[in-house]
């Protein structure tokens, strides 16, 4: 059972919302690629292809670094957090992903900092003015740009989101930004889109248990087909998507 306070839950629901704006909507992630191609080409094909990636995939490890982010800005280790950031980027195997990553991180960083409230009081403003703070010295750590990943984990310590629940949030905005991308390419109808986002629970919830099991020696995945579909993404005749 996961113990979130309300407003962390609120938090928590804004963050992973499909409508926090930091681009994730223009990005599809290969997908566009594996339609073109016909390597998916149904509602089926699609959920196969979600699973095996949260399972053995890129996002885990993204959802991995997160968590590292979420530990390290919780306590403050600014070293943790360029390291991560560091680690984030080189495991970013083309430049379309590397540029999505570092485009939604740096955009994201920029409205955390922009969401801390203003306050009336004299008391209140010092301590909004000393969560900015903090914020700037989290984010200037880990230097420019930051990944989507760390600036996620971030916000999580920021609004004291729980771990398991930072992760199930993180890889639901991934499925419902790529089922979106499916909705529109396969196409699909909206109801099978969220049929699909439905079923994928079980898969996210064992996905996200086990994310909290790695150790840093354990952090791999299996993504050469994203990989492939992401380099051949620039030779397609027409995109609707930047990735």
């Amino acid at each position: 059972m996961i113990e979130i306070s309300d407003l962390a839950l609120l938090s928590l629901l804004q963050l992973a919302n499909s409508a926090l704006p930091v681009g994730a909507y223009s990005y599809s992630e290969g997908l566009e690629t594996l339609i073109a191609t016909g390597t998916i080409d149904s509602r089926h094909s699609l959920e196969r292809w979600l699973a095996h990636s949260v399972r053995y995939g890129a996002v885990r490890l993204e959802a991995a670094v997160m968590v590292r982010a979420l530990r390290a800005a919780g306590t403050g280790d600014l070293e943790a957090l360029a390291y991560w950031n560091a680690w984030a980027t080189a495991t970013r195997e083309t430049e379309e992903l590397r540029q999505q990553s570092w485009q939604m991180g740096s955009t994201l960083s920029r409205l955390l900092l922009a969401l801390v409230p203003e306050q009336t009081g004299h008391a209140e403003t010092q301590h909004a003015e000393a969560r900015l703070g903090v914020l700037q010295e989290m984010v200037s750590a880990c230097g420019s740009p930051c990944n989507f990943s760390v600036a996620f984990g971030i916000a999580a310590a920021h609004w004291q989101i729980d771990e398991f629940a930072a992760v199930l949030g993180y890889l639901h905005s991934w499925a419902s930004n790529l089922i979106g991308a499916g909705v529109k390419l396969i196409p699909l109808g909206q109801t099978a889109g969220q049929q699909l986002l439905l079923n994928s629970h079980p898969t996210l919830i064992n996905a996200a248990r086990e994310i909290l099991s790695l150790d840093d020696e354990s952090l791999s995945c299996t993504g050469w087909g994203l990989s492939l579909a992401s380099m051949n993404h620039e030779t397609l005749y027409a995109r609707l998507f930047r990735s």
